[in-house]
Parts: C-alpha cells; sequence; structure tokens
C-alpha cells in the first residue's frame, strides 16, 4: 500500500504544479516552450501516476 500511496501523492504534486502552471503563467512568454501549455501536460502525467496508484492499490 506504501508503493500506491506513493504514486497518488506524486501525481497530486505534478497535478497542482502543473495547474499552477497553466493558472498562472498565460503572461508569460519564452521562446522555446509555452509555460500554459506545459502545465496541461503536467497535469495529465499527474493524472496517470494518480490512476497508476489507484490501479496498484486495488490490485493488492
Amino acid at each position: 500500500m506504501r508503493r500506491a500511496a506513493g504514486h497518488c501523492a506524486t501525481g497530486a504534486g505534478t497535478v497542482l504544479g502543473g495547474l499552477a502552471l497553466w493558472r498562472w503563467t498565460q503572461e508569460v512568454e519564452l521562446p522555446v516552450i509555452s509555460l500554459p501549455k506545459t502545465g496541461v501536460v503536467l497535469m495529465l502525467l499527474g493524472g496517470a501516476e494518480i490512476l497508476l496508484g489507484l490501479y496498484r492499490a486495488v490490485r493488492r
């Protein structure tokens, strides 16, 4: 259960970080990457990490 909880906690942190990037960096312009789009990608990856944690918790 510890490993599943770790995945859920890491995923939640990643989702929150992505949400912060998406929400508060709309006006920041960088030449190479778009921070709001990076935030969306981080939210998707965090959601996948949470799903992995839930899958491992149910599977045990």
